[in-house]
């Protein structure tokens, strides 16, 4: 299996109302400091509303870019429950999913 398929399998684990930082999808796959390899994958990805890549952040708790716009992530993850105040996530280590 290619590694943007590993990647994209490994999101699909991470709830609604969760999130997971661009580290940790790459740990979760088995790649050492490979957060911005996961970062130029999610850029790419082709079922953006199947593979939930909005639900993929930076570690410092900023959301981090988004091929459609942080405007949009940010609303998304909203929807679903995310708080954000100032491109930030709210409560940060009660979001996080972790694998």
């Amino acid at each position: 299996m290619s590694l943007d398929k590993k990647i994209y399998k490994k999101l699909l684990e991470v709830p609604k109302g969760k999130i997971t930082t661009y580290g940790e999808l790459a740990k979760a796959v088995g790649l050492k400091n490979g957060q911005r390899a996961v970062g130029k994958i999610m850029n790419k990805n082709p079922y953006p509303v199947i593979i939930p890549c909005h639900r993929v952040i930076k570690s410092d708790g900023k959301i981090g870019g988004y091929a459609y716009g942080e405007e949009i992530k940010s609303n998304m993850l909203s929807k679903e429950g995310i708080k954000i105040q100032n491109g930030k996530i709210l409560d940060f280590e009660n979001s996080i999913y972790r694998f």
